[in-house]
């Protein structure tokens, strides 16, 4: 089980080049069953914010429906802001994306962000490096 991090599903909704077809080829891996993934509940309202400007709202709604075909959303609730909040973690947006992985037993976090994750109790990856390991 893997969390997916924000900055992976904006790389493929804005085609962020060059992370976009790594990024891409991993949701891709993920649809088709060979990785359960979630996401953080906060991450869609991040990505909506950041995404919608550029790609209108209604894509960008479309993409998040389309994303929960095939990853869930980590349910975390007040335990795990709380989870968060007592995290060795500086950035507190990741450290509620721990508390998202924790909640939802994901092995790893991908991410570009690796070094923001380096006190993380959950390892953090690059989105090469899930595809080298886990498909």
């Amino acid at each position: 089980m893997i969390l997916l991090d924000t900055d992976v599903l904006i790389d493929v909704a804005l085609d962020r080049r060059p992370h976009a077809d790594l990024a891409a080829e991993l949701l891709d891996r993920v649809e088709h069953g060979a990785e359960a993934a979630f996401i953080a509940w906060h991450s869609v309202a991040n990505f909506y914010y950041l995404v919608a400007p550029a790609l209108g709202g209604a894509d960008a709604r479309d993409f998040i429906v389309d994303l929960t075909r095939f990853a869930a959303v980590a349910a975390t609730g007040t335990a795990g802001i709380r989870n968060a909040a007592a995290l060795p973690i500086a950035d507190f947006e990741d450290a509620m994306q721990v508390a998202a992985a924790q909640a939802c037993g994901a092995r790893h976090i991908v991410t570009r962000n690796i070094r923001d994750y380096n006190r993380s109790p959950v390892r953090a990856i690059s989105p090469r490096e899930a595809l080298d390991e886990l498909f």
